[in-house]
């Protein structure tokens, strides 16, 4: 599909920009968007977005503009430069006859304007240059010219805006223009177009997001039933299958606590949900090591490829983490998470990793219900409240406390009137390792 090109700018310049790019109709679509003032362009750029895939601005001064419209989207800048200017002079000292030794020039590089002057053997010496930076007032361009002229340290301005060109020239003062060449239009539109391509091309690609939980076959734990292991399996699934669906990929089972998603590099990448909410989900629901490999490639096959080597490198660096191999086999991670609680992988507490080797509950778990307490704010906590942020059942939730109560690592501390019938809900206090020792 062919991209759907802004151009925007003062209305010769999008005429010029818009006849050539009549050159690249097989590969753009080109859309003239004219103001008459700059300040008009952030609202065309803003209320058009939506017909639009990339821009074209008709100059340096339009960057703020689009800056300011808030829009995300691919825009290109026509530069002017040395090749620019020798175009103006020119017309000014070949056309026009004039002197071209006396003269105030905004926006160019000084470099450029020096260099241009003296290949064309030309003295630079009365020549006044007001470079643009994108924080520049464009007001304060248009004193630059009228000072210079009144005072008359200028018989002659250049600028390379419309809009300054047509105020100064309504004070009858002589004004030429600097305007992109041809040359420069085709390289920017040729860049636009290969750079599209090559975005197109990429958000195309195949991805493959591989997903471990290790030790799903074989896992030991007392305080887990069959009915819980299940409910485990079909928590995993869910959380995995939902991403999928946020990414319109493929989901599919490769093996007991193995699960791969197809998909495209652009669907994953636009995803409003991040790879790390995936591990998010992953850290509340189990225990067990999981890890993401995410591979792109040309074909399925070698997606599938990648998402193996940066999962095989997401397990060699650590539990909970996610990496990502591209086409070119670079490799990049660990990738950033988000996640909705925190909590530690490990306990620097002997006595604590002791008691809770005794209890048959993992560090992680421990940690995952002190950060759960914490979020609660009132130093306590229950066993539904236990259930619901790590997914588990409430009966498993309540073993798990029971544990840490025999232990000595919690304590109970109330009860809390049921919702309905049934007996009261004992109200817990877990304590971290430095309130033990206490």
């Amino acid at each position: 599909m062919k991209p759907r090109a802004g151009i925007i700018g003062p209305d010769d310049s999008v005429q010029l920009i818009s006849e050539i790019a009549i050159e690249y109709n097989d590969r753009l679509k080109p859309v003239p968007f004219i103001y008459r003032n700059p300040e008009e362009a952030p609202d065309i750029i803003q209320k058009n977005q939506h017909l639009i895939d990339l821009w074209i601005l008709a100059g340096p001064a339009l960057y703020n503009s689009f800056i300011k419209s808030g829009v995300n989207q691919p825009f290109f800048l026509l530069q002017l430069d040395g090749a620019s200017l020798t175009k103006t002079l020119v017309e000014i000292g070949y056309n026009d006859k004039r002197n071209l030794e006396s003269m105030s020039i905004d926006m160019l590089a000084e470099r450029d304007v020096y260099e241009t002057y003296r290949d064309l053997g030309i003295s630079s010496k009365k020549v006044h240059i007001q470079e643009y930076t994108y924080d520049t007032p464009l007001e304060n361009l248009l004193s630059f010219h009228q000072k210079l002229y009144q005072e008359r340290k200028v018989d002659i301005c250049i600028t390379c805006l419309r809009s300054i060109y047509d105020q100064l020239r309504l004070q009858n003062i002589p004004t030429y223009r600097v305007s992109p060449t041809r040359s420069n239009i085709r390289e920017t539109l040729s860049m636009a177009v290969q750079q599209w391509e090559t975005m197109h091309f990429k958000h195309s690609q195949i991805a493959a997001i591989l997903v471990k939980v290790q030790g799903m076959e074989k896992k030991e734990d007392h305080n887990m039933v069959s009915y819980d292991l299940h409910r485990l399996n079909l928590e995993i699934q869910a959380a995995i299958l939902n991403f999928a669906e946020s990414i319109s990929g493929s989901f599919v089972t490769i093996g007991t606590g193995v699960f791969v998603i197809f998909s495209t590099r652009g669907s994953l990448q636009e995803t409003e949900k991040p790879i790390g909410s995936v591990l998010d989900k992953l850290t509340l629901i189990t225990d067990l090591p999981s890890n993401i490999g995410i591979g792109y490639g040309d074909t399925a096959l070698t997606a599938e490829e990648n998402a193996r080597l940066a999962l095989n490198h997401a397990q060699n660096y650590d539990s909970f983490c996610a990496f990502l191999v591209d086409n070119s086999g670079t490799i990049e991670g660990p990738l950033k998470e988000q996640e909705a609680i925190s909590y530690q992988y490990r306990t620097e507490s002997k006595e604590i990793s002791e008691k809770l080797k005794n209890s048959g509950i993992t560090i992680t778990t421990f940690n995952k219900i002190l950060s759960v307490q914490k979020r609660m704010g009132n130093g306590s906590i229950t066993a539904a409240q236990i259930a619901e942020w790590l997914k588990m059942t409430t009966r498993n939730a309540r073993r798990i406390l029971t544990g840490l109560v025999e232990q000595g690592i919690a304590e109970i501390i109330g009860d809390e009137a049921p919702t309905s019938k049934g007996r009261p809900r004992k109200i817990y206090r877990v304590s971290e390792g430095h309130e033990m020792n206490k």
